[in-house]
């Protein structure tokens, strides 16, 4: 059974910084892609960012990049998601997920992502 257990998430002021945790299990990873992905009350879901966990080649939206980053650590079966200069419009629960990716495409479509976590809440105020 696959577990995304995400944590880090908090109410911060604009200009703070996070680091979001995802730890993973029930799952040979090196075959998936793990993506983070944002909802804001009223919006749909947005993918943010993702890392190929065999290849560790990463993808990051435009609209977060430079700010965002996506990492992981192999021994402890956990991606981060590292935010820098938090703005209001990042408030939002933030899920992990996970894609069966054994050529290392890096979907960014949430429809290829089969298992989630239960998300994070962060909320950043000015």
């Amino acid at each position: 059974q696959v577990q995304l257990v995400e944590s880090g998430g908090g109410w911060v002021q604009e200009g703070d910084s996070l680091r979001l945790s995802c730890v993973a299990s029930g799952l040979t990873l090196s075959r998936y892609t793990m993506g983070w992905f944002r909802q804001a009350p009223g919006k749909e879901r947005e993918f943010v960012a993702g890392i190929n966990w065999s290849s560790g080649r990463t993808t990051v939206e435009n609209s977060v990049k430079g700010r965002f980053t996506i990492s992981r650590d192999k021994d402890k079966n956990t991606i981060y998601l590292q935010i820098n200069s938090l703005k209001p419009e990042d408030t939002a629960v933030y899920s992990c997920a996970s894609a069966f990716d054994p050529r290392g495409v890096l979907p960014d479509n949430p429809t290829y992502y089969d298992s989630w976590g239960q998300g994070t809440q962060v909320t950043v105020s000015s």
